[in-house]
């Protein structure tokens, strides 16, 4: 398995992770890379902020390393784990699919990701619902958004729909306290994620817009 260690010092050993990123390959490329980076750059650790040099190395190695070290996965996911000292190690792995992707899974898995955003300040995955008003995105204020996240925020004003930060869109959405007419996830590793069952158009918009994304990497 293709591995990129950064050593920072002759007897290497990475730690007990801190920070695990899973971003999402096409055609051995990562087609987020530039968002993903930035994301990554964005992060806080234990011991402070992610440095530049860890997302200098980070940048290196894809550029230089992945095409060759995800050949046996090239629709894979690229894991870079980091520990609290910034020691990190890269990896390729196989993708795999959501198992559950019913409703209240995907509020779980929000929810993980909301509690790593708390520690970290970027969430992996994230809430959207449609409103009348917009898509409402459940993210705090204080945080900064993922590779993923920042796509779909890009997509939505470019076409028009307004976007509203709502920290506590999750819990609402359990208690029923907000009317939408469909809700999604966006993932850096599953990309827009529509409920099981769910209606509507917005999330399947936005998923096709994501699929051809990787379509055209592998082109």
């Amino acid at each position: 398995m293709f591995k990129a260690e950064r050593q920072m010092d002759p007897g290497f050993v990475l730690g007990s992770p801190e920070l695990v990123c899973r971003w999402r390959l096409a055609n051995r490329t990562l087609p987020l890379e530039n968002r993903h980076l930035r994301a990554l750059g964005n992060r806080m650790l234990s011991s402070g902020s992610v440095s530049t040099e860890l997302v200098a190395w980070a940048k290196q190695h894809i550029e230089w390393t992945l095409a060759d070290g995800s050949a046996a996965h090239p629709n894979g996911v690229l894991m870079i784990v980091v520990d609290e000292a910034g020691r990190a190690a890269m990896s390729v792995g196989p993708y795999e699919g959501l198992a559950d992707t019913r409703m209240p899974a995907l509020l779980a898995r929000v929810d993980l990701a909301e509690r790593e955003a708390d520690e970290t300040g970027v969430a992996p995955e994230s809430l959207w619902v449609d409103t009348d008003e917009g898509l409402l995105w459940g993210l705090n204020e204080s945080c900064c958004p993922s590779g993923a996240s920042s796509l779909i925020e890009d997509l939505a004003r470019t076409v028009g729909i307004r976007v509203t930060r709502q920290p506590n869109l999750l819990e609402e959405v359990r208690c029923g306290l907000v009317t939408y007419r469909e809700a999604f996830i966006v993932s850096d590793e599953f990309g827009v994620v529509v409920p099981a069952g769910g209606v509507g158009n917005m999330g399947r918009r936005f998923a096709e817009g994501y699929a051809r994304l990787l379509s055209k990497a592998r082109a």
